[in-house]
């Protein structure tokens, strides 16, 4: 809103500038994003809270332009979470140990879709294929917590994923 003396409000469910009482902008607020008010723009405390309740924005700046103040509803989404996972993230031992968890998890998975497979198949050289590429992941699943870099955990788990792949055409 640029408009010196510009009145915005709430009308209903609708944002709505007057410019000296007459109605020059009506627009659903489901449509607004933010509100931006340039110089000696009049704003009401209803679409004030409105604006918060709803997480959007509202920008003041001066009559040139320069910001002076911003405000906000409450953030959503949990920042918290987000700043906890960046810290992690830098720290070089959670990171492995969340790796480590990952790449468990993927190769009990695939373990567990062979040994159905094996139980499934009625051709007995596949139950015995998948037999042996079950126990191959069982043994990369082991060697899980023995990786002491990332790279090392990597090479397990591309190994797991070469047997995996190698009985899946069995299983399919």
């Amino acid at each position: 809103i640029m408009t010196p003396l510009a009145y915005v409000h709430l009308d209903n469910a609708t944002l709505r500038v007057d410019v000296e009482h007459e109605k020059r902008l009506q627009v659903p607020l489901h449509h607004v994003g933010a509100l931006v008010c340039f110089g000696n723009v009049l704003v009401s405390p209803a679409l004030v809270h409105r604006l918060a309740d709803e997480g959007k924005a509202l920008v003041l700046l001066d009559d040139s332009g320069r910001f002076k103040a911003r405000m906000e509803g409450p953030v959503s989404g949990n920042i918290l979470l987000r700043l906890a996972q960046h810290r992690a993230a830098q720290d070089p031992v959670v990171t492995l140990e969340l790796a480590r968890a990952c790449v468990a998890g993927k190769i009990r998975n695939s373990r567990t879709l062979v040994q159905r497979g094996a139980r499934e198949t009625d051709a007995a050289d596949d139950t015995g294929l998948l037999n042996r590429s079950a126990d191959d992941l069982a043994a990369s699943l082991r060697a899980t917590p023995a990786a002491r870099t990332l790279d090392a955990l990597r090479g397990v788990e591309g190994e797991a994923a070469r047997g995996y792949f190698a009985a899946l055409n069995r299983i399919v």
